[in-house]
């Protein structure tokens, strides 16, 4: 059985970016995985005082909004080093966060997807065809929760 997730509201909705679950990166408490995964688009970049301000944003919502302003620049490596900061966003949360790393565990060695209508990249997209790197990201995280405990 595929595990799905999408609004955090739903049944796995811990899996979401937008859960209300914080993380501390490097000493710096974020609300949430989605306001650190948008602020680092901007980290060495002329607009990096917006990392603060996307970290300050009071929803997940309005942080993402921030973090994809078109007229807003994104550092130049961000295509290359998103998925390293959206796994280190995930993995973070999931070793906080130990009630929400037991559901994580007790998907067993289920497929987890992101049943995102909209994203191809990080999620599955409407046609189910998507290339659901949040998804891979979480089955990763899980497996290194795993190994951690067997050891």
């Amino acid at each position: 059985m595929t595990i799905r997730f999408y609004k955090v509201e739903d049944p796995y909705g811990c899996f979401s970016n937008f859960s209300p679950h914080p993380i501390v990166v490097e000493g710096v408490h974020w609300p949430t995985s989605e306001h650190y995964y948008q602020a680092q688009k901007f980290v060495g970049t002329p607009h990096a005082d917006r990392c603060e301000i996307i970290r300050q944003a009071a929803t997940p919502e309005e942080a993402a909004a921030l973090g994809r302003d078109p007229q807003v620049s994104v550092r130049p490596d961000w295509d290359e080093v998103k998925r390293d900061v959206m796994y280190r966003a995930v993995q973070t949360k999931f070793s906080e966060h130990a009630q929400i790393r037991s559901v994580l565990l007790d998907t067993g060695d289920e497929q987890i997807v992101e049943d995102s209508p909209r994203d191809w990249f990080w999620g599955w997209g409407a046609d189910h065809q998507g290339e659901n790197h949040l998804g891979k990201i979480l089955m990763e995280v899980r497996d290194a929760c795993r190994r951690h405990l067997s050891s």
